[in-house]
């Protein structure tokens, strides 16, 4: 029985696919570089730092690009959840469930927006990306996650939108569950091979493992 599900953020439960994309538009054109819809959906990852590399952004700029970036995203529209997560995250905590965040995301960004929804009391655990050294698909921030929480791996799962969302649940030793969201990666997502597939959250209340 699963009794704790750890969730990523952006994209999983969290609406920022094409805010995102937009803040990266403005960021890479500050810097000198076009950032087409075609080619962030050839080089998009969870890590930022894969998406300098393949747009060959000197590592000198990384820092003013994540900064840039920020920016951008903080000036978007106000902060909301994807359909029908704040039902399904209402009704897990009603069953008894733990819930907790493990994204790559800034940690004052992400806290804020937790914050803003209204969430602050829903989940126990928050690992961000500036949290660990090494970030996803390293399991470094599940597993602290799950310190922190008291638990272990055979009663949690991972819910993620990213191939490395599996890849980190997988070499964290927790059942993957994988949701398509609409960020550009649901090809590579199925190719993972998650635990459990999913289309919506919804579809996610059904699993019958869950507490």
């Amino acid at each position: 029985m699963i009794d704790t599900i750890l969730f990523d953020w952006d994209g999983t439960l969290f609406d920022s696919a094409q805010n995102a994309f937009n803040a990266f538009q403005k960021a890479f054109l500050e810097l000198g570089l076009e950032l087409g819809f075609d080619t962030y959906q050839r080089i998009f990852s969870p890590d930022w730092h894969k998406m300098y590399e393949a747009l060959e952004l000197p590592a000198d700029q990384w820092d003013k690009a994540d900064e840039l970036w920020l920016l951008h995203y903080g000036n978007a529209q106000s902060p909301a959840l994807l359909p029908g997560v704040r039902n399904a995250l209402d009704r897990l905590v009603s069953r008894g469930a733990a819930l907790g965040i493990v994204t790559n995301g800034d940690r004052a960004r992400v806290s804020r927006e937790i914050e803003l929804l209204g969430l602050t009391n829903i989940f126990k655990v928050l690992v961000c990306g500036d949290d660990v050294a090494r970030r996803k698909p390293h399991p470094e921030g599940l597993l602290l996650a799950m310190e922190r929480l008291g638990k272990k791996p055979e009663v949690c799962c991972y819910v993620g939108d990213c191939p490395e969302d599996i890849e980190m649940g997988k070499r964290g030793g927790v059942v993957t569950v994988a949701i398509p969201g609409l960020y550009p990666v649901n090809t590579q997502l199925r190719e993972a091979g998650p635990d459990v597939w999913c289309e919506n959250i919804d579809q996610f209340l059904q699993w019958p493992a869950l507490k």
